[in-house]
């Protein structure tokens, strides 16, 4: 029996966000495409849901909402459809330009490839920006989690992700390893799979330039270039020349580079400018325990991006309270950046935090602030309080063990 074609019905209600000069204009009822993914997805993006409307709600009297649009992905939507990321829906989140999800499946080894990854690619959400910060009362491994506030720009769509790659003893691996050898006399394996890792300037340029904007319009005082440079010279240091070239030929007045702060100014920044500096990624790691502090704006390829934000989400109690944010020019998917737990689904037991804070991001990039400061500081007082689910409640001394939807009642009281 063939499986039902995913159709998008128009939602009865609500308004689109219109991208009008490149700026977003949001209506006061923006359609938002929701995709509720795998394992705790539903529980965790149903929680968020119910508290990101009631912030709006409260914050704004009733004036404005968010029209929400059910649209389908992952293995729901292969068991129904046939497909992991049915076309329609890739559809719906270009024609409504700002969404929210949950998590997807990403499976280790053989079979299809990252839905998150051909989310980014296809809609070119090429910043995958994560804000890591401390939520008082989260148990850190860290003696001053405080001094963790950074926003990490990942490159999204490039780098040793863009998944061209080529597996062992087939046809393609044979022939790129004979081309190498013959044309370039560099001997590979005949048993190796062949993967290629591309940084092109045009990518890093826009994702640096994201990233120096970001810290001039948010008062942050530097931006860090993370590469691994001193090796792969061509392609990550290649990352670091571009990403200096872009601050001294597009923000000449705003930037200033960390050698000249030295040469010129005695270490002492002049006030109001950025700093741009780069960490090769193995420093960045230690230099994130030892020097928290000294960093504020992270600007990455792809991979070490990945590391750096996880790493850095442990400092302040893991990936259950940390967020993220796929964005390009206009469109954004935001979402928790933890995993499925698929042993968890089901259950209203795991922790909605990541994903309620991913709806902080999201109202932020609407342009409605207070409503997104309302919601941080409703979850924030909802931690302090003790009222925690189970993965946090086994941390913390008087803590009350609450379900993932008794978790999102509590911030909601709290707002």
């Amino acid at each position: 029996m063939p499986t039902e074609r995913f159709r998008l019905k128009p939602p009865t209600d609500g308004h689109k966000i219109l991208i009008v000069d490149g700026h977003l204009k949001v209506p006061d009822d923006p359609i938002v495409p929701i995709i509720e993914g795998d394992g705790i997805g539903p529980d965790v993006t149903r929680a968020a849901r119910r508290a990101i409307s009631a912030a709006v709600d409260r914050t704004y009297s009733g004036r404005r909402r968010i029209s929400w649009c059910d649209v389908p992905a992952g293995e729901v939507a292969m068991f129904k459809y046939g497909e992991l990321l049915p076309p329609a829906t890739l559809d719906a989140l270009r024609e409504y330009v700002v969404g929210l999800k949950g998590p997807l499946t990403t499976p280790i080894g053989g079979g299809f490839r990252s839905l998150n990854v051909a989310l980014r690619q296809a809609l070119d959400l090429y910043s995958n920006t994560r804000p890591v910060y401390w939520i008082p009362g989260v148990p850190s491994p860290m003696v001053h989690p405080e001094r963790m506030n950074i926003v990490i720009f990942r490159e999204a769509t490039e780098d040793v992700y863009a998944g061209i790659e080529w597996q062992r003893g087939s046809e393609e691996a044979k022939r790129l390893i004979g081309i190498l050898a013959k044309d370039f006399g560099v001997k590979i394996p005949d048993d190796a799979g062949i993967g290629l890792k591309p940084i092109s300037e045009f990518k890093t340029k826009r994702l640096v330039r994201k990233a120096i904007r970001y810290a001039i319009e948010n008062h942050r005082r530097s931006v860090a270039l993370v590469h691994k440079g001193n090796i792969m010279k061509y392609t990550e240091g290649a990352f670091r020349e571009w990403g200096y070239e872009v601050a001294r030929q597009e923000f000449p007045k705003e930037t200033v580079a960390q050698s000249e702060v030295d040469r010129n100014y005695g270490g002492a920044p002049p006030k109001g400018k950025v700093v741009i500096k780069d960490v090769v990624a193995d420093n960045m790691f230690q230099q994130l325990l030892t020097r928290t502090e000294d960093y504020d704006v992270l600007a990455t390829p792809n991979l070490n991006g990945d590391y750096l934000s996880d790493a850095a989400a442990a400092q302040v109690g893991g990936l259950g309270v940390a967020p993220g944010g796929n964005i390009g020019d206009a469109h954004a998917l935001f979402e928790p950046i933890h995993g499925t737990a698929p042993k968890y689904a089901g259950m209203d037991k795991v922790n909605p935090t990541a994903e309620i804070l991913a709806g902080v991001m999201m109202l932020e990039y609407l342009g409605w602030r207070e409503a997104g400061d309302a919601l941080r500081n409703a979850v924030k007082k909802t931690i302090g309080q003790k009222i925690v689910t189970y993965d946090l409640a086994r941390q913390m001394e008087g803590a009350k063990e609450v379900k993932c939807s008794e978790y999102a009642e509590a911030v909601v009281r709290n707002l």
